[in-house]
This record gives C-alpha cells, sequence and structure tokens, in this order.
C-alpha cells in the first residue's frame, strides 16, 4: 500500500541544538558559559544560561515536594515553577529563529508543533525545559509554552549522534508491567493494571469464558510483579516485547563515589530487600542481544513510573538520567519524570499514554494531550512538567505512524467481527444450533456491535489529519465496503433481511465509489462485481442483464488481476490468484461468450493450486480466499457458480491436488 501523503494537519518539525566545546560531562552550569544555538536556517546564535550550578540545584530541590506541606497551598513552590519556567523562556527568546521557525511551522501547520531539543551536555540535561513560560512574541506570551491551546507546541529532547536509530513503529503491539515494591514499599500497581488493562481492551478477544478471556489477555500484557533485574532480563530475552512499562520507585545510588538516579527493584534473591538500578543496566536487560552481539529483542517505547527517571543528579562522570541512558543505548521513545511524580498524575499518565499510542496516535500529540491532561486533572502540582521524553524521530516517522494506526483500527474492527460470527454462527454455516437459540439479548449486542464498526469506519474514513492520496481513499473505502457485507451475512444469518440487504447496499456503494477513484484496484471491482451478482438484492439489475452493464468492468479485472499474478512478492501475488479466481467464478455472470464448465474449473484449480505453493496452508490470503468462496456455497448459494466454489473449497483444504 502507498504510504499516504502528508497533509495540512502534519505535525511540524522545529529543531534547536544546544553546543558547548569540551566533553559532555565535568563542566558545571554557569552563567559565564557560552552555548552555541542552532535553528532553523539562520547562523549559529552564542547564549547564555542564567543559572550557577549550585544555584539551580536548590532551586529545582524546591520542586521536589519535599516536606508535609500541602501542593495546593505551598507558594514557594508555585512560585518556583512559575519563575525558573520564566527564565527558559527568556534563555529560547535569544535564539530568534527559534521564534520565526515556530511562527513558520505555526502559520503553515495551524494543528501541532514538535520542539525538537538537541542536547549533549550533561547539565543542560538538568534544566527543566518542559517548564518553560512563553516570553514576549511567542504564543501565548506568558502561560506555560507546552500547555498554551493558542499554537500547540509539544517538547521532545533529543541525544546527538552519530549513528541513527532504527525505528519500526509499526509493530504488533505487546506490554510487559513490571513493577516493584521491596523493602514494604507501596507502589500503585492494581491503578496501573487497570489502566493498561482498559487501553488494550478494544483488541482483546470477545469471550464468554472467563479463563479463555485471561488467557487472550496475556497475549498483548505480562504483569511482572517483584520486578528483577533478573526477571526483567529473562523476560525480555525469550518475548519480543514492543512497549515495556516500570512501576517502581526512585531511589539513589554512589558510582564511583559519584550520587546518581535509579530505580529501586527487588533483589534477585530476595524481593524484600531493594536493588537500585542504574541506566545502564537496565539498558542492557531491556535489550536482548543474540550470540553475535546483535540485538534481538528491542522495545520500541519504554514509560517509566518512577520519581526522578528523567533527572541528572551529577554532572561529573559521564552518563545522564536514566531515561538518557536508555534512549542512548538505542530504545527510540523513552518517557520519564524529572521530579518526583504523585501517584494519581502516574495512574493518569499510563491511561492518556497507552490508551493513544495503542490507538495509532502520533506519540508527541499523545505527549501534548498528557500535559494538558495532568494541568486540568492534578491542578494542585506541577507534573505536567515533569513529564520529558527522549525521542527519536527518522524521516518517514509519521508515515509509520499513519500505517500502524490503520493497521490498529483493522484489528479492532477485526475483534468485533470474530465477535459477531461467533454470535451468528457464521465460522460454520451448515450449523443453525447458534441462530436457533437466538434472543433479544443476542439481537441488541449484534447491533451495538455493527453500530460502534461503522463509527470507527467513518471516523477512518473521514479523518482529517492527514491529506489522504486516492488510492489510499480508495482502499478505505473498500474496506468500509467489505465490513458492509459482513454485516449484511451477520444479520442474513439471523434472518433480518431487510437489514442484511440494506448492509449489501451500502457495500456496493461503497465498492462502487472506491473504484471510482482508484479504477486500477481490480480487488474492489471484483468485489463490486460480486454483490452485484449475488441474489435477491432489490434495485438492482437482473443477472441476465449484468454482462451488457458490466462486462468490461469484468473483463478489465480479469487482464489486471492476471498482471498482478506476475509479481515477485509471494503475499502479493496469492492475493491476485485469489481474485482472478473468484472473477473466474463470476465468468458465466459477466463474460459475453460461453466457456466450457471444465475450463473454467481447470483455471480455477490452477489458480488455487498456485497460492498454496505460494503461501503455508494458514496464512491470511488462503484462509480469506476460503472463506469467500465458503460463503458461494452456502449464504449466496446459486447453480451459476456452486461447481466453480466448490472445487476453489477442494483445493483450498488440500482435498483435491
Amino acid at each position: 500500500m502507498k504510504m499516504a501523503k502528508l497533509g495540512p494537519n502534519k505535525i511540524s518539525s522545529v529543531k534547536l541544538e544546544l553546543l558547548r566545546t569540551g566533553p559532555a560531562h565535568n563542566q558545571l552550569l554557569s552563567p559565564l558559559t557560552p552555548y552555541i544555538a542552532l535553528c532553523g536556517e539562520d547562523g549559529p546564535v552564542t547564549l547564555n544560561i542564567p543559572f550557577e550550578h549550585h544555584q539551580l540545584l536548590m532551586r529545582l530541590a524546591r520542586l521536589r515536594y519535599e516536606g508535609t506541606i500541602d501542593p495546593a497551598v505551598d507558594k514557594q513552590r508555585q512560585f518556583e515553577i512559575r519563575d525558573i519556567g520564566e527564565v527558559i523562556g527568556n534563555v529560547f527568546s535569544q535564539v530568534p529563529a527559534m521564534l520565526t521557525e515556530l511562527s513558520n511551522a505555526s502559520n503553515e501547520n495551524k494543528a501541532l508543533v514538535h520542539l525538537s531539543l538537541v542536547i549533549s551536555a550533561l547539565e543542560l540535561g538538568m534544566i527543566p525545559f518542559e517548564a518553560a513560560v512563553s516570553p514576549n512574541g511567542y504564543p501565548g506570551s506568558g502561560s506555560p509554552l507546552f500547555l498554551q491551546v493558542r499554537t500547540p507546541i509539544t517538547i521532545t529532547r533529543e541525544i546527538r549522534r552519530g549513528n541513527s536509530v532504527a525505528v519500526n513503529w509499526n509493530r504488533t503491539p505487546r506490554i510487559l508491567f513490571a513493577y516493584a515494591a521491596p523493602g514494604g514499599l507501596y507502589v500503585p500497581a492494581l491503578t496501573h493494571l487497570q489502566a493498561l488493562r482498559e487501553a488494550i481492551e478494544p483488541w482483546i478477544k470477545i469471550i464468554d469464558d472467563k479463563k479463555e478471556r485471561v488467557a487472550e489477555v496475556k497475549k498483548m500484557l505480562t504483569i511482572l510483579p517483584n520486578a528483577s533485574v533478573e526477571k526483567i532480563r529473562k523476560e525480555c530475552a525469550k518475548s519480543e516485547y514492543t512497549h515495556v512499562h516500570i512501576l517502581a520507585h526512585g531511589d539513589t545510588l554512589l558510582n564511583a563515589g559519584v550520587q546518581r538516579y535509579g530505580i529501586a527493584l527487588c533483589n534477585d534473591t530476595n524481593s524484600e530487600q531493594k536493588d537500585v538500578v542504574d541506566g545502564e543496566r537496565l539498558a542492557i536487560v531491556l535489550t536482548s542481544r543474540d550470540a553475535s552481539g546483535a540485538t534481538r529483542y528491542q522495545p520500541t517505547v519504554v514509560t517509566l513510573a518512577t520519581c526522578d527517571s528523567g533527572t541528572t543528579e551529577s554532572v561529573l562522570v559521564p552518563g545522564g538520567s536514566i531515561a538518557h541512558e536508555l534512549n542512548a543505548a538505542g530504545i527510540p521513545w523513552v518517557i520519564a519524570s524529572q521530579f518526583p511524580l504523585w501517584m494519581k498524575p502516574s495512574a493518569i499518565a499510563v491511561e492518556v499514554l497507552y490508551t493513544g499510542l495503542l490507538n495509532g496516535s502520533d506519540p508527541r500529540w499523545v505527549l501534548y494531550d498528557l500535559r494538558q491532561r495532568l494541568r486540568t486533572d492534578s491542578p494542585s502540582t506541577h507534573d505536567w512538567a515533569s513529564i520529558v521524553a527522549y525521542s527519536t524521530i527518522p524521516p518517514d516517522f509519521e508515515a509509520q505512524v499513519n500505517v500502524f494506526r490503520d493497521n490498529q483500527m483493522r484489528s479492532k474492527i477485526n475483534i468485533k467481527f470474530a465477535r459477531i460470527d461467533d454470535l451468528v454462527g457464521a465460522n460454520d454455516e451448515t450449523d443453525n444450533e447458534k441462530r436457533k437459540k437466538w434472543s433479544s439479548e443476542k439481537t441488541t449486542e449484534l447491533e451495538s456491535l455493527c453500530k460502534s464498526i461503522r463509527a470507527v469506519l467513518k471516523r477512518w474514513r473521514d479523518d482529517s489529519s492527514v491529506l489522504i492520496a486516492p488510492k489510499e481513499k480508495a482502499e478505505r473505502l473498500g474496506i468500509s465496503a467489505a465490513s458492509e457485507k459482513r454485516i449484511g451475512i451477520a444479520y442474513r444469518l439471523t434472518g433480518d433481511k431487510i437489514r442484511s440487504e440494506e448492509a449489501y447496499k451500502y457495500a456496493r456503494d461503497f465498492y462502487r465509489d472506491a473504484f471510482k477513484i482508484d479504477p486500477g484496484n481490480y480487488w474492489v471491482v471484483t468485489q463490486y462485481l460480486s454483490i452485484l451478482s449475488i441474489l435477491n438484492l432489490t434495485d438492482l439489475p437482473e443477472k441476465d442483464n449484468l454482462s451488457e452493464e458490466f462486462g468490461w468492468y469484468w473483463d478489465s479485472a480479469c487482464k489486471i488481476a492476471r498482471w498482478h499474478c506476475m509479481q515477485l512478492l509471494a503475499e502479493d501475488r496469492a492475493y491476485a490468484l485469489g481474485t482472478l479466481a473468484e472473477l473466474i467464478l463470476l465468468t458465466p455472470i459477466y463474460a459475453s461468450t460461453k466457456i466450457q464448465t471444465d475450463d473454467l474449473k481447470t483455471e480455477i484449480k490452477r489458480c488455487c493450486k498456485e497460492m498454496r505453493e505460494l503461501l503455508e496452508p494458514d496464512a491470511f490470503p488462503i484462509a480469506a480466499t476460503k472463506r469467500q468462496f465458503r460463503r458461494y456455497l452456502t449464504i449466496w448459494k446459486d447453480p451459476v457458480w456452486e461447481e466453480f466454489a466448490q472445487e476453489a473449497v477442494n483445493v483450498l483444504d488440500n482435498a483435491a491436488t
């Protein structure tokens, strides 16, 4: 499928890079230190950071919610987050190109602006840039820069590196939830688990049996209590996780006499004892490697519900915060906290992050939404400024996110259709047992599922976040049509002919609109011809007249399908062969000349046999083709195509050679 063309509502990126001479470590903050700022096409700008190192440490200490003061009445803390934000905003104002780039991006985009902050100096990693207040002339002047709604702006941090990090965003999600509470500590594990469970719910197979449903949940979510380094290492080595969520307390450790922040996991031998793990150790266990040293499994996203996991405590020796270390080790996205994080906001963060990410939203939008939610739902804290994200954004990132979003949408719909098929007994149309036991409760559930599917598809078709290319638009219409066809089949199996016919007509119209946009899409044309030929659809031409009006559609689709049967990729060839077999089945209806039945059966047999030779028997193209031909034998039964459909099913079932 061709990637969707990025439209007017895409995310615009602005990169600000802050550099200085010397190594990344062993440099204290000082107003006397010159930094070089690079932004856009303008030349470099020299700027100074108006913080003495010790002064910044003292100011950050006042943001740690220390003591027994209620955050809602802690005036000193409230003043500090505002004042330090204004100082950071004034630092941004020293870079004229940054204001120009933000303004240009907001004018062109009218949606979200992504500020990518590239820093290598460890002392700069200590500064809470996320708390910045918009200076004069910037969008939302006087309000927090990354909370204002006039021009939505989100910020991520990026490590300056020589080699690019490969990002594969479009992976089937699988989540590892590891939590630890050694030594009598408490963590809100159940709250986080509930948030994760609700986030994955749309992709969990709907089964009445509770044990079977739990088994389905475990396919997508693994829970690791009393997490230790060894437990996490073993889990990441044996299974491929796309997302890892770690819930634990933050703690300090000494490394070569220097205090650093780490995560308080359980000791490998005694879960009551804590093992404070730094970012380097955690990165090693999260990035499983094979015997050759190559990375075998690596998560795409790591979320750390751990106080100070985004904080750089010391700049004297190499190595930054835990989040910094994980990103430097090659994990593309790491989301952490640069201050202590309250328990309620940590649960909000899990809900917003995983609901948005699994639905296919761009993580930069998710971060913006998260800061908004934390500000509104936890108003007495500054946890909205605590969230820090280290990111890796390849050039094709938006395209990857778009493909992932589409795949997640399809998976969500397939889960609902699997439930519908189970309700109506569609998996074995010859067994009427379930339909005999049909009840009003099942009717209500079926109607709810169909309504939900249609709503999801409508949002997908009307999606304005990207300018959809014609082929992509035709694909979405085609999938909408296929979904309506399945809804029509479900209602037909329950005996509701009115709703069934209505759904078939919707399918017909979607297929027609799809091939008008993309006439070369032979699959869409084939399915349109299939719908037209199905019996008992009112206001459609009689089958005897179909060849005169639509015969040239059929002839063109046959030629295109035969051409696609020569493709190199086995799966693409298999899809083309399956479509060609269906077109051959429709020959008696659309061909202008009569063709011998034996010749048609031989051709169908050849197509189906070649499909089996190309792919494994349980491959999706074979299963989908087999399901379609079985519909011709049962739901759409007709003597015109019965022999051809049976021949196809026999070969695909390997009952004939």
